[in-house]
């Protein structure tokens, strides 16, 4: 689809899951789709006003709930809502509505620490100099550089701290202004939330993202519907400054931003 083919939602396309709420699956990312993306990424949260339409999908629909870089309890405090599964850390973490302990995807074997020991042997001073905040998400490591006095200097030392870690322990992943040093594991969103509908009595899902992570929700939703394990998905890519063009150029439906998802959570409860 081309920018200018989306530069206008169809919300037609949501009629079937209206219609079918009880065999349709909701899904949705939070930075950048639930929650503004904010300087510092603890303060961001999902607003009240998403926040309620979020419950009141959850009250119809078969299946709703969150898939996000975040750990996964972080971000249940982010959206405010128990009631929902979140899945964390891109697939290694998943919260059942109401549960208090994560259960960890088994592919994370060993391999649980190999980021925080990396990240432990850095040079702190190396760090503090390139302006490069750690946060620790348990299995994965991330190191932001969103609002350094020098941005693209920062982004240079991330890069090299990249090419340092362990190829046989860890993968480097490039978001918005982060590194994330992920376990060297075959485990990502779109594996996760395939693993999730595969528990889930539901025909027909709907996946909204706006980074490149997402696009491996995107593809996971694609070969379900190929496999004939959905009836239908629908990828509703979140436009955004910062946003890869593929989130555009590989959704059925594109959004303008979070207030564009907004509108999308109102068409969804008609």
């Amino acid at each position: 689809m081309s920018s200018a083919d989306a530069a206008r939602p169809d919300f037609a396309q949501l009629a079937a899951l209206r219609r079918r709420r009880g065999e349709a699956a909701l899904l949705f990312d939070i930075d950048g789709t639930l929650a503004p993306i904010t300087t510092r990424p603890g303060d961001a949260s999902v607003p009240e006003p998403t926040r309620e339409l979020l419950a009141q999908l959850a009250a119809a629909y078969a299946l709703v709930g969150c898939v996000s870089g975040r750990q996964a309890l972080a971000g249940r405090r982010m959206a405010g809502l128990d009631q929902i599964v979140y899945i964390g850390n891109h697939g290694l973490e998943r919260l059942e509505p109401g549960a208090g302990d994560v259960a960890f995807d088994p592919a994370l074997g060993s391999r649980a620490d190999a980021a925080a020991l990396f990240i432990a042997d850095l040079d702190p001073d190396r760090l503090e100099e390139a302006a490069l905040a750690v946060e620790d998400k348990g299995p994965i490591q991330a190191l932001h550089w969103r609002g350094a006095p020098d941005e693209q200097r920062a982004e240079a030392v991330a890069r090299a701290i990249a090419a340092e870690a362990p190829a046989d322990a860890l993968r480097p992943h490039w978001g918005r202004k982060v590194l994330e040093l992920r376990p060297a594991v075959d485990v990502n969103k779109g594996t996760a939330v395939r693993r999730l509908l595969a528990e889930a009595p539901v025909r027909l899902a709907l996946y909204a993202g706006d980074d490149r992570t997402d696009l491996d929700v995107f593809r996971a939703l694609a070969d379900l519907v190929a496999e004939g394990k959905l009836e239908a998905a629908l990828r509703v890519g979140v436009r955004s400054s910062e946003g890869p063009q593929e989130i555009v150029d590989e959704a059925d439906v594109v959004v303008e931003g979070t207030e564009g998802v907004r509108e999308l959570l109102r068409e969804l409860i008609g």
